[in-house]
């Protein structure tokens, strides 16, 4: 990628509604501090960010041109979901577009709306930024603010909680992907909860 990230900034102006611009400006930062919280590479993290939506307002027609041409598995409920196509669009269309090969910024947009099982830290960033940036508006967002700056795990576990919950409320597929990541993010929970009672049972663990 031979862009700079004016030149990227200037494209998205173009090409995005001001609210959706501001809003990709918004998660760029955030995605910057939590890399620089987590010690991830915050340039590449802006740059994810900022790219996040990049074919948000696409017409699902072209969107669907993308994803017909994409290198991500693709599962029927994604394909029956047209508000999911944009994340996979996105990714493709930066490769195609801009050149972009590094499969975590690749990855981090594709699942910046599902997540899935087994998230690098990259991703759960790009995610968590677009969860909690400063346009957002919803009852837990500050909690959901303490956590990712503090526990970036459970920040997680409770995104992927508050996601179901949501899709369950609309009565909306819920997507493999975003099943697998709550499971994941359960169970590493609950077995990091049972790793310390034997510890404890042992005489390895002391309370503070």
């Amino acid at each position: 990628m031979d862009r700079s990230i004016r030149d990227l900034e200037s494209f998205l102006e173009k090409h995005l509604s001001k609210s959706r611009y501001l809003h990709s400006i918004n998660v760029a930062r955030e995605c910057v501090k939590l890399a620089e919280i987590y010690g991830e590479d915050a340039e590449k993290a802006y740059f994810a960010g900022l790219m996040h939506d990049v074919c948000k307002e696409l017409s699902f027609n072209k969107q669907h041109k993308l994803i017909i041409n994409s290198q991500f598995e693709i599962d029927e409920i994604e394909f029956a979901s047209k508000p999911l196509w944009h994340a996979i669009a996105g990714a493709v269309f930066i490769r195609d577009e801009f050149g972009v090969t590094d499969s975590e910024i690749l990855n981090a947009i594709r699942f910046h709306t599902t997540a899935h099982g087994g998230m690098s830290r990259f991703e759960e960033i790009v995610y968590l930024a677009d969860l909690i940036s400063i346009d957002r508006d919803y009852g837990d967002l500050e909690k959901m603010r303490e956590l990712a700056y503090s526990d970036i795990s459970e920040a997680m576990r409770e995104a992927m909680a508050y996601s179901i919950l949501s899709s369950v409320k609309k009565s909306v597929y819920l997507p493999r992907q975003t099943v697998e990541a709550y499971n994941n993010y359960l169970y590493a929970k609950g077995n990091n909860i049972e790793v310390k009672i034997k510890e404890k049972q042992n005489g390895k663990y002391k309370e503070a």
